[in-house]
């Protein structure tokens, strides 16, 4: 067994043993196991949304772009999700820690009312599924290098290990272990990145290598190439934090409407600036001075660079893996735990007689950690698509919830119940039309700005078919 393997072994460990320090506060009731009764403070409900963002999109996925665009492009994720983050503080956090709501799709429904809500909650799960089964992706694709492993059973390997620390400590596990993730991936890949340009010979040096493989001329700037593409990435992450499940499951967990408001903005400006280090990691893999970068995929950048021993000390190359892995179970826990949130609270609970005692939504919550496993594990085993690019089908579905809350907040005449309806049901069509658009070559319509113009428009449809037509045939 080689020092990687020893030291993302003992990361594991360590984060399965935390779950059982928390198992008993997060076995008392539903809202300890889901929300940690409602007790987090600023900077620790902070860091656990931080951690939630800084995950396998913020690592391989960034890592992954910048290894294939020899840009730093993708870097716009992180500044995207955090300014989402600032202004889901200075916008909806007091609102949805005041109504002391659970999810996103019970905020709608104290709104617009129970359908509203199981509406939304299937469109809600069908984005977290997907981003489930891609966060899963990432933690098998450093698992199966590291571990040799082939690619199903690292799948298998990862699921199990996040299923283990979820079940047995709920929310409280997702809290305590998302700081020690934090420090642990700052800490791994900055020293990995200070290490890297060091040795390339600075930031001038890293450009002209890259260039001389046909890299644009400023390729530190995000927009210097695709603008459009660029803009997706932008605007997909704002409003995909504003009605992100995982994300803004922590400040349901703040302990008053003002800590989650503090709490939103200090996020954000913890994530902002992550992003850039496994960008300038994915550039490094991409020079070839460290390893062929032909005899590997793109998503196998991050991974195969820090394990390099041309490139950095096995040791510190296992703590930068730690960092990675870190990151990657940060987010993938409470993804899958959002899964497990909408299905407890927004479905079972909604359409089942039997979901009024605390003790069976409860156990109803832990059995589904389990059994979400059969549909992400077959996803993540058959979908190797771009990390990146697939996980912003959730984003995209995100979007739809955050115009819909936005107006509902701020501009509730001009949305109905008919336009919210329309706005989910047609919004996700839609997604799922452009995906197939591109991929039969018919047209070529950015997701992201499928889901935003489209709900716009399902919007102000169902605000005229309600106030104007529906009228008149009274």
């Amino acid at each position: 067994m080689n020092i990687y393997s020893i030291i993302v072994l003992l990361y594991f460990l360590l984060v399965v043993s935390i779950s059982f320090v928390t198992k008993k506060i997060a076995e008392r009731s539903s809202a300890d196991y889901l929300i940690a009764g409602r007790n987090l403070g600023t900077f620790v409900c902070a860091v656990v949304v931080a951690a939630e963002w800084l995950g396998g999109m913020s690592t391989i996925g960034i890592s992954e772009k910048a290894f294939k665009t020899m840009t730093l492009q993708p870097i716009l994720y992180n500044f995207a999700t955090a300014t989402g983050m600032i202004i889901i503080g200075f916008t909806v956090a007091y609102h949805y820690r005041t109504r002391n709501v659970h999810t996103v799709s019970e905020m709608l429904k104290s709104i617009f009312g129970e359908e509203i809500s199981t509406i939304s909650a299937f469109a809600f799960l069908i984005a977290y599924i997907v981003l489930s089964y891609v966060q899963l992706q990432t933690c098998a694709s450093i698992i199966a290098p590291i571990l040799k492993l082939d690619w199903t059973l690292s799948v298998i390997i990862s699921a199990a290990i996040i299923t283990l620390y979820t079940y047995i400590g709920g929310m409280y596990a997702l809290t305590i272990t998302g700081i020690i993730h934090l420090v642990a991936m700052y800490f791994g890949l900055g020293v990995a990145t200070i290490i890297g340009i060091t040795k390339i010979g600075g930031f001038s040096n890293l450009q002209s290598i890259l260039q001389s493989q046909g890299a644009p001329n400023n390729l530190y700037n995000p927009f210097t190439t695709n603008f459009s593409a660029a803009f997706s990435l932008l605007l997909g992450g704002i409003l995909g934090g504003m009605a992100g499940q995982a994300s803004i499951q922590p400040i349901f967990s703040a302990k008053d409407p003002q800590t989650a408001k503090k709490a939103a903005v200090l996020s954000g400006i913890i994530v902002a600036p992550f992003g850039i280090m496994t960008g300038l990691l994915g550039l490094l893999a991409k020079t070839g001075k460290f390893f062929d970068p032909g005899a590997i995929k793109a998503n196998e950048a991050l991974g195969t660079i820090l394990t390099s021993a041309t490139f950095i000390n096995p040791i510190l190359g296992g703590i930068a893996l730690a960092g990675v892995i870190a990151a990657i179970l940060s987010t993938v826990g409470p993804v899958n735990f959002a899964v497990v949130t909408i299905a407890t609270k927004d479905i079972y609970q909604n359409l089942s007689k039997k979901a009024k005692d605390d003790k069976k939504i409860l156990q109803t919550a832990k059995n589904l950690v389990i059994l979400i496993n059969f549909i992400t594990i077959p996803l993540a085993i058959l979908f190797r698509n771009a990390i990146l690019d697939t996980a912003y089908i959730s984003y995209a579905i995100r979007g739809i919830g955050a115009i819909v809350i936005l107006f509902a907040l701020y501009l509730k005449g001009l949305i109905t119940k008919t336009g919210v309806k329309l706005s989910f049901i047609g919004g996700v069509v839609v997604i799922f039309l452009c995906l197939l658009g591109k991929q039969m070559k018919w047209f070529d319509i950015d997701k992201t700005y499928g889901a935003v113009i489209s709900t716009i428009i399902f919007i102000i449809v169902g605000y005229v078919w309600d106030k104007f037509i529906k009228k008149s045939e009274k």
